[in-house]
């Protein structure tokens, strides 16, 4: 999660709030020698000293990640980061701020902070989420004072990962299926600067960007995608560069994302999705049928007891 590039002050704030937590979990730990640092020549790794790991292994999987990202991209990365391996979830979410992220990188400090405790939980793993936020130290580093919509920065990071991104996904559902059959879409232009704070408008701008960066490559190729970031080099907003890049209005090509995201779904693709939610309601709606049937039974065997009781009352009579 690439916070600086979330422009409005609300979040600026934020990022200061961030830093100082940082600063200040750096000195504590560090002075107290819970901390151990590790210096290498292109990267700086801080970890608790608990954590069983060897850094460098590290630094081995940092080297392979970085290129594999610049045979991906063409480039060459020069910045030297600093890898924060938090130990504690709640140490780590004091600073992310949000109980579904994982992993989130500061570009203007080279930092990547990433919540250990959450590695070895399907599908994350060190190795593919220090890919996907180095991607971001990468295409700040790259495109410089072009700073890429957030839609478009979050889902280039996930391509290149393998779809894995820094926040909890739910893998039973997909709410972009769900906003597809109901056409309420996240528009790309109110995921620009930030992506909305409630979890279901999360996750949604996350499949989103996703979705659509997969789209770009599915019509253009890769060579489509690496038209539009050497475009944004050259300082071009990501408006220009796409049209410039793959000659279609970036609103015409939003468009055409999602009409093939409707023609792909329907009402059986969105069910096969919620199988068990639909089996649990069918097993509830049964249960519920067989309880009237068994009620409206045991009623008509007492209406017509009555009725054979009132013959016998009036012979008697």
């Amino acid at each position: 999660m690439d916070f600086p590039s979330w422009a409005d002050r609300r979040n600026r704030r934020k990022i200061l709030i961030l830093i100082v937590i940082s600063s200040m979990f750096y000195a504590r730990q560090v002075c107290a020698g819970e901390v151990h640092v590790s210096q290498m020549a292109d990267l700086t790794v801080l970890f608790d000293s608990s954590l069983r790991m060897s850094p460098g292994d590290v630094g081995d999987s940092y080297r392979a990640v970085k290129a594999d990202l610049e045979r991906i991209f063409g480039w060459q990365m020069s910045l030297r980061p600093t890898l924060l391996l938090i130990k504690e979830s709640e140490e780590f979410q004091m600073m992310a701020g949000n109980p579904l992220i994982v992993a989130f990188a500061i570009p203007r400090k080279n930092l990547i902070v990433i919540d250990h405790s959450k590695m070895n939980i399907h599908p994350f793993s060190l190795e593919t989420t220090l890919k996907h936020e180095l991607c971001h130290l990468m295409l700040h580093e790259r495109l410089g004072k072009a700073i890429p919509p957030k839609w478009f920065e979050e889902g280039v990071c996930q391509w290149v990962s393998d779809g894995i991104g820094e926040i909890i996904m739910d893998q039973k559902r997909s709410l972009l299926n769900r906003a597809t059959l109901r056409e309420a879409f996240i528009g790309l232009r109110e995921l620009e600067d930030h992506f909305p704070n409630d979890k279901d408008s999360l996750l949604l701008a996350y499949e989103e960007s996703k979705s659509f960066v997969a789209h770009i490559i599915r019509e253009y190729g890769k060579e489509g995608l690496l038209r539009i970031l050497k475009h944004m080099e050259k300082g071009e907003a990501a408006e220009v560069a796409v049209l410039n890049a793959l000659s279609i209005p970036l609103k015409k090509l939003e468009n055409e994302w999602q009409h093939s995201l409707r023609r792909k779904m329907n009402w059986f693709t969105y069910l096969s999705y919620h199988l068990y939610e639909v089996l649990f309601a069918l097993m509830g709606l049964i249960t519920i049928y067989a309880f009237i049937r068994i009620m409206w039974k045991k009623r008509v065997a007492r209406m017509e007891d009555t009725e054979d009781a009132e013959p016998e009352n009036k012979m008697n009579t």
